[in-house]
């Protein structure tokens, strides 16, 4: 998976940046050879008619043969520096020459076509200036032949007579290099960017996955029944938000089966004791070791396992009823303040055992709850049973009902004793979850009662919670709505 899907990123990045980079290299090659065509044109109208104008300036009073005479070793610094600067800043080459293409003066720049005086112009050229006709209206003409550019316009002298023409040549090659130097830049600059979007794509690419990766492994090990794999977060972005879901969801499968192991245990032990008692003590009374005498009091003994394993039964029952959605609850007023009352009735005996200091508090004598009258005793019974169980011997045990703002019923049950370490209190409403591990005052339980109770308020819309100072107390809450009339 992590191959595939660093491919497909991958793939995809570079495709895009290197279509975009292809796209902008044409793009700007056409705009760059376009502009650099209008360019070197312009430039070479602007050379020919500036120096046609500064020459007809200066022999506007001479003849067609003064003004071939007068380009012999001619000398003018102000033509040729006005000429030079042309030739030599747009790599051009400038020449004059006489009504019929010969060469009377040159100026060859730099990487432009080098001509000699007394040579005549190239044929194509030669042609096309013997075909133009004089005008008053003087206009620059471009002219292509082979690898060199022109632009040429003629000279007039006295009365208007052509005597001349002035010629701008420049090689087409020397424009394409600079559109190919152009193009060589974009595509070098191109393939640098390209590097480095590779080099980013691939870094984010390997962060996106990585995590994913990790959970493809840490899920084949749970699946192999290693519960310790942990996925690594770094960042604050959706992909570490889902790494430490996931972690979450690792440690929450890693407590369900250290707790289903422990039930498992539980309930084997549970199950054991109890049978092993049973068989015990029947298998002496058919067997004679137990005297008759002696018989009612074991048979005593084997009526409470078998209760004992009656109430266990009764336990995997409801559990496997909630987990089924086969458990319905009847909604009718009680009075809550009444079942209290009951329930610490039923537990008189092991109060006066351990020598509780009982207090009950109820903000009225008769308050009506809306709830499932069966489902709520359990619950309430439940907790009574753990506060009176693990209560320290001469502690206090408080029962309170108050009503709360908006029309909610509080109950809380509050005993002195061991209390819940507060690493554990997360998991006290978790399946499977004894917070006497050592089994050494909760020897009946199997970690269910809790969360069958939790199960059932949370099926009516309420809340139930804990909060305890370990080593001294332990306190429930639970919460109920008050009926608008009564039973």
């Amino acid at each position: 998976m992590f191959k595939s899907v660093f491919a497909k990123y991958e793939t995809a990045f570079m495709t895009i940046i290197a279509l975009g980079f292809a796209l902008l290299l044409l793009v700007v090659t056409a705009i760059v050879s376009g502009y650099s065509s209008t360019m070197r044109d312009d430039q070479m109208q602007n050379a020919a008619e500036t120096g046609r104008i500064f020459i007809e300036t200066t022999v506007d009073d001479l003849d067609k043969a003064d003004f071939n005479q007068t380009w012999q070793n001619y000398e003018s610094d102000d033509i040729q520096r006005l000429l030079r600067a042309f030739s030599e800043e747009k790599a051009m080459s400038v020449l004059i020459t006489d009504e019929n293409g010969i060469i009377l003066f040159a100026i060859n720049g730099q990487n432009a076509p080098a001509f000699k005086t007394g040579s005549r112009l190239p044929g194509a050229l030669s042609e096309s200036i013997d075909s133009e006709e004089a005008s008053t209206d003087q206009k620059s003409t471009m002219l292509e032949a082979g690898d060199t550019q022109f632009c040429y316009a003629e000279i007039l002298c006295k009365d208007q007579v052509r005597c001349g023409w002035i010629v701008v040549c420049s090689y087409t090659a020397y424009w394409e290099r600079v559109t190919e130097d152009l193009s060589k830049t974009v595509i070098t600059s191109a393939l640098l960017v390209l590097l480095a979007a590779m080099v980013a794509a691939y870094v984010i690419t390997v962060r996106t996955t990585e995590p994913l990766r990790e959970m493809s492994v840490a899920a084949r090990k749970f699946a192999a029944g290693k519960f310790d794999a942990r996925v690594r977060v770094s960042g604050r972005d959706e992909v570490s938000e889902l790494a430490e879901a996931f972690n979450q969801m690792a440690d929450s499968l890693e407590n369900l089966e250290k707790m289903r192991s422990s039930f498992i245990a539980n309930v084997s032990h549970d199950l054991r004791t109890p049978m092993t008692t049973i068989a015990g003590f029947i298998d002496g009374i058919r067997d004679g070791v137990i005297p008759p005498e002696e018989q009612d009091h074991y048979l005593e003994i084997v009526s409470i396992e078998i209760q004992r394993l009656s109430r266990l039964v009764s336990a995997l029952l409801d559990l496997s009823r909630i987990q089924a959605g086969d458990r319905k609850f009847v909604m009718k007023p009680f009075d809550i303040c009444e079942m209290a009352r009951l329930i610490l009735i039923s537990f008189e005996k092991k109060i006066d055992e351990k020598r509780l200091d009982v207090s009950f508090a109820c903000d009225e004598d008769r308050i009506l709850v809306n709830a499932d009258h069966d489902a709520i005793y359990q619950v309430f019974y439940n907790l009574c049973h753990n506060a009176v169980k693990f209560s320290s011997d001469g502690g206090a045990l408080r029962i309170c009902i108050s009503e709360e703002k908006g029309k909610k019923i509080r109950v809380s049950i509050y005993n002195d004793g061991q209390g819940i370490p507060a690493e554990d209190l997360g998991m006290v409403f978790e399946r499977f979850y004894k917070s006497d591990k050592s089994r050494g005052l909760d020897k009946s339980g199997v970690g269910l009662g809790l969360f069958i109770s939790k199960t059932i308020i949370s099926a009516h819309g309420e809340k139930i919670w804990v909060e305890s100072e370990y080593g001294k107390n332990c306190e429930f809450f639970f919460t109920l709505s008050r009926a608008s009339h009564g039973a």
